[in-house]
């Protein structure tokens, strides 16, 4: 498919657990487990989340802010000598670029794939927000918007669909996307809602193309099991396609090198969990009473975090560093 497919009922489902997704950080948000300024315009009021949700959220934000601020402070900065490229796929509604945008000058380019219709309701709610908008145009920048997509002087949204390797290449080369940069990709609950000879495709096709990379992925995994079965069905009751190939982290890791990374490493939530800093799960444990214990730690098992790595400067990247 391209990007001027015509969307079935399955991809409006898929395009609906962004909108989830984007209300369970704003009720996180609101409750004080993490710092977000931007959530609330991409989220109104949002329904109380039940604690487990909330503590998962925080887990799987928390652990990608770890190893991207790794990625930026400890190796682009100190050793690399030049900035970064950022590449969100399947971005949905985050606000990480307005987040780094307060904190680092390490990027000189942040590029934002998901499918138009994402991506075109993205647009409208940047462009229709100045304090969205001036953080992406500089003072003698110019913003150009077009087909719902925006392109600005080191930021770019643009529609695409990601089953389609040969799109999103050019979509990347639209966005100016340098191979010689050092690289971070990014995908968060996206890869495993790809057909997998689809998702193979991308993932090699982007690890042939950046020699200095990094690549995070969160998504579901261990889903053989029973607790795994319910959560396919609860997907599928949904509308959502149930994930096709939900491995194991080592699996997972597997083919990630098999397809083109010079080394990978995933962990389940519950490693993730008990790496974080004592006094963080403290402070979060504070937040909120959790009579759940046993649902949290089913749930933790049955996500994961992988990180792969193309060039030698990425390989020391570890959950604790």
């Amino acid at each position: 498919m391209d990007g001027s497919s015509a969307w079935g009922a399955e991809d409006e489902a898929i395009i609906a657990t962004n909108t989830e997704a984007t209300e369970c950080k704003r009720c996180a948000v609101e409750l004080g487990y993490w710092k977000d300024d931007y959530i609330g315009y991409f989220a109104k009021r949002v329904d109380r989340k039940a604690p487990e949700i909330n503590r998962g959220y925080y887990a799987r934000v928390r652990a990608m802010e770890m190893f991207i601020h790794q990625f930026l402070e400890g190796v682009v900065l100190q050793r690399c000598g030049t900035k970064c490229q950022i590449i969100n796929l399947g971005c949905g509604f985050d606000t990480l670029y307005w987040r780094l945008k307060d904190s680092t000058q390490a990027i000189s380019n942040f590029i934002e794939l998901d499918l138009p219709a994402v991506t075109s309701r993205k647009c409208h709610i940047i462009k229709r927000n100045k304090q969205l908008l001036q953080k992406i145009c500089k003072e003698d920048g110019e913003v150009m918007t077009r087909a719902g997509e925006l392109h600005a002087d080191g930021y770019h949204l643009l529609g695409v669909d990601l089953r389609c390797a040969g799109a999103v290449r050019r979509a990347l080369a639209a966005a100016g996307a340098a191979d010689e940069l050092p690289t971070l990709l990014l995908a968060e609950c996206v890869l495993v809602y790809l057909r997998p000879a689809a998702a193979d495709a991308l993932l090699a096709a982007l690890a042939g193309s950046f020699a200095r990379c990094v690549l995070l992925v969160y998504e579901q995994c261990n889903l053989a099991d029973r607790f795994g079965a319910v959560m396919r069905s609860a997907l599928g009751a949904r509308g959502v396609p149930a994930p096709v190939a939900a491995h194991s982290p080592a699996e997972q890791a597997a083919r990630l090198r098999a397809l083109g990374f010079d080394a990978a490493r995933a962990w389940d939530m519950d490693a993730v969990w008990r790496a974080l800093p004592e006094e963080d799960r403290a402070r979060v444990e504070r937040l909120e009473m959790l009579d759940e214990r046993e649902l949290l730690l089913q749930l933790n098992q049955h996500y994961a975090l992988s990180v792969a790595t193309r060039g030698a400067l990425f390989a020391d990247l570890d959950l604790n560093a």
